[in-house]
């Protein structure tokens, strides 16, 4: 028969990530399709003001960076900020968050590899769609069903990609903006404030640009969900987090300076394909022969990297709801590398649309399964932010010493935050084509908080891995 402490090892997370592995992982669940093309749509709205809407976007994203940090240094668990704000908020609040976040990136994942296949249509159009992403899910499902290092190392050099493309992409365009090029003068800045002006769309355009600017930072909450596999979590979490952000705004930032400096507005704002991507543009205006393909190979690796990435994350999500009796617990189980392999099955519910979506391209689940992971995102940030602020204010009640990692400014920069996304998440109402986000957002929500009603009454298990009573016995004050 199993002992107590068998359990408790096969279902306990090994520490085999590095900080290098942070800082990748955090940047490749952040950096997918979303910068190299859905840019355009940001700046369709906002035009050359778009800077700005990375800038303010950000900075929330840096507020929910370190607050998750300072949660994750006092409790390096699987399931990060669910299972903290089960400890914290409630049973209710950490089923919901973990289940929405779940969700949310299972839909992610499902679009990533959708759009992974479309990018490799674009070097043999004649291939059927269904094929590539089968071929894509098959590749991202392999590697996180290997050892957890192996996984870090590979999502490590495919974000390393990005990070070049990025990186070359700004010093080409710095290049055409001061320098000229030998057969094209120095663009200066002139297309900042020309075709319209600095912000030709006034405060409302910039507001717009604002929703699809943000998911641009949906994904950095990756490095709190790694720190129950971190080698170092005190040291390499908070570490991870900062440079992840500030490469993200510095990449981000200046990307869109280049974007909206060396090609007019009103040219990169008509998105649509690879061809038509901001990137390829400023490449093509430098001369850069096969830009497109080049872009494309890119892009490619983006979304791999976007969708592997996410399923790390759904893994360990199902993984911590294992835990506290709120998914089957054969889903906790790990295998003999420490992968909660059980449970990415559960979590591959992703890649299974993806491929039956290719195969029947005309259906419009996926827009309405879209809708409900545009409400999702940031109602999980919200959720973030209001189980740091119940965290610094139940350890200060019981007395528990403050977290080595403190979130500048809180609770007032953590407020701003919350009410920033509160603004955007209502601006969805107004925004053609984002109103599945509250048409089946909200039933979603109602449903989950129906169903934990339901589960919680039949589970046996309430406490699990609770952090918080784990600390305060550890204290001798339970």
């Amino acid at each position: 028969m199993t002992t107590e402490r068998e359990m408790t090892q096969s279902s306990e997370l090994h520490r085999r990530l590095t900080g290098r592995q942070l800082l990748m992982i955090g940047i490749g669940g952040a950096i997918g399709t979303g910068l190299f093309l859905g840019s355009s749509l940001a700046i369709s709205h906002a035009g050359p003001s778009v800077i700005v809407a990375y800038v303010v976007c950000g900075l929330v994203a840096l507020i929910i960076a370190f607050a998750l940090a300072e949660m994750a240094v006092v409790h390096p668990v699987a399931g990060a900020f669910g299972t903290i704000a089960h400890a914290y908020i409630g049973p209710w609040a950490g089923f919901s968050l973990r289940w929405t976040y779940w969700a949310m990136q299972v839909i992610a994942i499902g679009g990533e590899v959708i759009a992974a296949g479309v990018y490799a249509q674009y070097w043999w159009p004649k291939m059927p769609l269904w094929l590539p992403v089968v071929m894509f899910s098959t590749l991202v499902l392999a590697v996180n069903a290997a050892a957890v290092r192996l996984f870090g190392e590979f999502e490590y050099w495919f974000a390393m990609i990005k990070v070049t493309a990025i990186s070359v992409f700004v010093l080409i365009g710095f290049a055409v903006m001061i320098f000229g090029l030998p057969q094209r003068p120095a663009t200066g800045i002139s297309n900042l404030t020309s075709h319209g002006g600095f912000m030709p769309h006034g405060l409302a355009g910039l507001g717009t640009a604002m929703v699809f600017v943000l998911f641009s930072y949906i994904g950095t909450e990756v490095v709190s969900v790694t720190a129950a596999e971190s080698e170092n979590p005190e040291r390499d979490v908070p570490k991870a987090a900062r440079g992840m952000i500030l490469r993200l705004i510095l990449f981000y930032i200046l990307a869109m300076i280049v974007v909206v400096t060396v090609v007019p507005w009103t040219v990169t704002a008509q998105g649509g394909s690879i061809t038509a991507s901001p990137f390829v543009k400023v490449f093509s205006f430098a001369g850069i022969p096969a830009a497109a393909g080049i872009m494309n190979f890119v892009v490619l690796t983006a979304a791999l990297s976007s969708a592997n990435a996410n399923l790390y994350l759904t893994t360990r999500m199902m993984h911590s709801l294992a835990g506290h009796g709120y998914a089957p617990r054969w889903t906790g189980r790990l295998s003999q590398h420490g992968t909660p392999r059980n449970a990415l099955s559960l979590s591959a519910l992703g890649l299974l649309i993806a491929a039956i979506l290719s195969w029947q391209s005309g259906s419009q689940a996926y827009v309405i399964l879209f809708g409900i992971s545009i409400f999702a995102a940031i109602v999980v940030w919200i959720l973030i932010l209001v189980t740091h602020t119940v965290f610094r204010v139940r350890r200060a009640r019981l007395g528990l010493p403050a977290s080595k990692v403190q979130l500048w400014g809180a609770p007032v920069t953590s407020g701003l935050a919350a009410v920033f996304l509160v603004a955007v998440l209502a601006s969805t109402v107004f925004i053609e084509g984002l109103d599945p986000a509250w048409k089946f957002g909200v039933p979603f929500f109602a449903i989950l908080l129906i169903v934990f009603k339901i589960v919680d009454s039949r589970t046996e298990n309430h406490e699990g891995d609770d952090p918080l009573s784990s600390e305060l016995r550890a204290r001798g004050e339970v």
